[in-house]
This record gives C-alpha cells, sequence and structure tokens, in this order.
C-alpha cells in the first residue's frame, strides 16, 4: 500500500464515528416507553433468538486509578464494598430480561467491559455469572471473554472465569515505554504483562487480545519499534490498535499531557510503523484497528466473509441481539437501541424499584435497518452490494461523493456495488460517513468525535 499524501490525511483526518451502530448515539431520534421496548426485545428474539442467541456485554465501571488517557464510563475507588451491591444491581437487571423472554433463553456470548472487570473480586464475579449460566441455555459455540488489567489480573481471577466458560481475554496494554506510561497514569511493567499472558495460556485460554494505542504522548518511532519488539516476543492472538482520541472538553485529564501529544503527521506514521511491524509478524488487518494471527477465529471469520461488527467491536458472534447489563451499557435488538443510565448510583436505585435502567433509546426505521447493514458490511468486508430499494435511495450528491474517492484512488463502485481498496481502508470511517443519512439531517459540530485517522 502506498503512504497516505498529506492532502488526504489534511483532507480526510476529521471528526468522524466509528460506527459499532447506525444511527450512532448522538443521533439516536425515536425515544421508545419501557412498554415498547420490551415489546421489541421480544420481537427480536421469536424471530432470532432460537437461532442466535442472545450475546450480554456486562458493565463492571469501577477502577483503583484513573487512566489519564481513557473515554470510559468509570468511577476511581479503592473502596472493594461497592462489588457486591452492584453485582446484584447487575443480576436484578438480568432477571428483569428473564421475565421478558422465554425460559432459558439462549446464550450466544458473554463479554466483561469497563471500568476494570478484574477490580471485582473472582468469587463476586461467580456468583453473577453462575447466576445468568444457569438461567439459559449457553450454545455450545458461545464465546465468554473479559477484559482484564495486567496489574490485577489474578490466577484465581482466570481460572474462575475459565470454569464457568471464558476462552478469551484482552489485556490493556496500550504502550511498554515508561515515559508513555507515566504520563497516562498506566504502569504497568512488562513482567506484569508476560505473567498475566502465561498463566492465561496455561489454564488453557485460546486466544490473549492486546489492546495498543498510537498517538500517545511521548510516543516516538523508536519507543513504537520497541514495544512493538517485546509485543512480538508475547504473541498475543489478537490486537486492537487504536488510535488515542484526544477529547479533552469531555474528558478533563488529558489536558495534563496534551503539550507532548504527537503531531498529526507523526502519528500517522506510528501507526504506519505499527502496522508495517505487524504485518512482518505475520498478522492480518481484520478491519478498522483489529488485526490477528492466522488460526484465530477472527481471521478465519474475515477469510470466509463471516465477519460482524457492535458495540464491543470485531466478533466472530452472529447474533443480532445484544443486551448490555449495567450502567452506561449498550443494547441492539436489532429493531431498536437502548442505553442505560450512565449514573451508578441512579442505575443501582432503578434495579432496586424494580425498573428498566433505560436513558435513551432509538426505534429502528426501515431505511435506518438498510443504512446499518450497508455500513456494516463496508466495515466487516469491505464491500457491498446495493439492493433495489437502497439503490434508489442513494440519490445524487452521494454518487458525486463515491466518484470522488474512486478519483482519490480510495474505492471502485459501479450500478451494482462498491469494494474499498487497500488505499482506502485507513478512510473507512470516512467513507461511511457519506451513507449517515441521520448525520447529514443534523449538525455534526455539535457532537464529539475522534477524528478519523
Amino acid at each position: 500500500m502506498r503512504p497516505i499524501s498529506a492532502e488526504l490525511l489534511q483532507k480526510y483526518n476529521v471528526p468522524a464515528p466509528r460506527y459499532t451502530s447506525y444511527p450512532t448515539v448522538p443521533f439516536w431520534e425515536i425515544n421508545l416507553e419501557s412498554n415498547q421496548w420490551i415489546s421489541l426485545v421480544k420481537k427480536a428474539y421469536h424471530e432470532f433468538g432460537d437461532q442466535e442467541g442472545i450475546t450480554l456485554y456486562i458493565h463492571l465501571p469501577y477502577c483503583e486509578s484513573l487512566c489519564t488517557y481513557c473515554g470510559c464510563n468509570k468511577r476511581i475507588t479503592k473502596n472493594h464494598a461497592v462489588e457486591m451491591p452492584y453485582i446484584m444491581a447487575v443480576m436484578k437487571e438480568w432477571q428483569t430480561y428473564l421475565d421478558i423472554l422465554p425460559e432459558k433463553p439462549k446464550l450466544a456470548g458473554i463479554h466483561l467491559g469497563g471500568g476494570t472487570p478484574t477490580f471485582f473480586s473472582p468469587e463476586s464475579l461467580r456468583e453473577m455469572l453462575v447466576f445468568i449460566n444457569e438461567s439459559t441455555e449457553v450454545l455450545p459455540e458461545a464465546e465468554f471473554s473479559f477484559e482484564g488489567h495486567p496489574n490485577n489480573t489474578t490466577r484465581e481471577h482466570l481460572q474462575t472465569l475459565f470454569d464457568l466458560g471464558f476462552r478469551r481475554v484482552s489485556y490493556g496494554v496500550q504502550d511498554f515505554d515508561l515515559a508513555v506510561q507515566k504520563a497516562i497514569h498506566r504502569i504497568q511493567p512488562l513482567e506484569k504483562v508476560k505473567q498475566a499472558c502465561d498463566m492465561a495460556r496455561e489454564i488453557g485460554y485460546e486466544s490473549v487480545n492486546f489492546d495498543l494505542i498510537y498517538g500517545l504522548p511521548h510516543q516516538t518511532l523508536e519507543t513504537m519499534e520497541e514495544t512493538f519488539r517485546e509485543v512480538g516476543n508475547l504473541r498475543p492472538d489478537r490486537i486492537a490498535f487504536y488510535s488515542y482520541a484526544h477529547l479533552p472538553s469531555a474528558f478533563p485529564s488529558q489536558k495534563s499531557f496534551e503539550k507532548f501529544l504527537p503531531k498529526e503527521s507523526e502519528k500517522r506514521y506510528l501507526y504506519e510503523k505499527g502496522k508495517e511491524l505487524l504485518n512482518q509478524m505475520g498478522y492480518l488487518e481484520i478491519g478498522m484497528d483489529h488485526f490477528a494471527l492466522p488460526g484465530d477465529a477472527l481471521y478465519v471469520a474475515k477469510i470466509e466473509k463471516s465477519l460482524h461488527r457492535n458495540f464491543m467491536g470485531y466478533t466472530t458472534s452472529p447474533s443480532k441481539i445484544l443486551l448490555g447489563l449495567g450502567n452506561s451499557s449498550i443494547s441492539d435488538v436489532h429493531y431498536a437501541y437502548g442505553q442505560n443510565t450512565k449514573e451508578i448510583d441512579l442505575y443501582k436505585e432503578q434495579m432496586g424499584l424494580g425498573y428498566l435502567a433505560l436513558s435513551k433509546s432509538h426505534g429502528q426505521t426501515e431505511e435506518d435497518i438498510q443504512i446499518k447493514k450497508l455500513i456494516l458490511e463496508l466495515i466487516c468486508n469491505q464491500k457491498t452490494t446495493w439492493n433495489l430499494c437502497f439503490y434508489t435511495l442513494l440519490g445524487k450528491d452521494i454518487w458525486e461523493k463515491l466518484k470522488e474517492f474512486q478519483f482519490e484512488g480510495l474505492i471502485q463502485f459501479d450500478t451494482s456495488g462498491m469494494e474499498i481498496l487497500e488505499e482506502g481502508i485507513p478512510f473507512i470511517r470516512n467513507i461511511c460517513v457519506v451513507f449517515d443519512k441521520r448525520m447529514k439531517t443534523r449538525n455534526e459540530k455539535k457532537f464529539t468525535f475522534s477524528k478519523a485517522i
């Protein structure tokens, strides 16, 4: 792939959604009453549940210290007395869905995110997960995964979760350089990361993922090379190589290192060097930000064109029903989206009263569903075909923009469909924006997105 020109970088390095949903959360417009949400959950399960099952995302928001780069919903505390009240609230929320769904709904997967899921003790996690497992029919191909902090993921955590069906673990590494770690308040020695990986593999985990970030303060090409040298030695099965999202208006802690951030052109060189090193180590680019080794299930899904994407990122699970449990978590039930209240204490209060915790939602129109399908096909497979109904909705402005992308060597398209070329993959978010009709009807400048490149 040829290097990105300075002109294209300047033109397209603008704020754009990551498209883990369509419409993206800021453009949800059609709010639902609780009874409407319940009806759509039932409808989705009736249509897809028996065949595909349900995937659960469980948000576990507590962290013992603040990582200043982080944009996640979290609460900083060293008080572990908060664990069980929160776990009980999540269990009550799951019970509200059990009251909606058929007896023993089929379970296609669980992902524990945060915050720091390994802030919670193995015993607390076990109580919650045993309740979920015993109340469902766990499908044979179910995928259970969790996010672990290398500093506090113990052998007991790993063994407990393995015994409950977990086979994938993701460690937030970000960078191995000490100056970078100090700036982002995420100090974790290489020995800790190695120990966490070794323990997972000894126990029998099938996939270890690293989250790495480029564009952090004090990063240089030399420090990037050293980080990737250590990554190569540890050989994770998957790597998420994210662009640092600098949003100090939303996350004031990011201001502390603002003057040490690389310039935009330097940041792009960091990505290109990282990708070059990953390719040399045998990793395949799955899509936006994600890489995997041959033989990993994500790699296989990419080759077989069976890759999917949801609020958790790329996945091999075909389930169209993702239920989010916990504060701030997001659900996608194909016909609608819903997000729980972000405030932890309010969430626990709502659960105690037996209410649904939805704070915002969006009922999908038929056009929303069609555009979502198209965008996900582009993000997962880099190509799509126009169906007759959608073809009539494209409009002259979209055709003109596609011609511009084609002239720039980023895509190929005709009256049957389009394909994103290798040179266009870095601009995939910009390409998807062209089809975002919800964004076009609103003033996107009012909303905060990270830059596309």
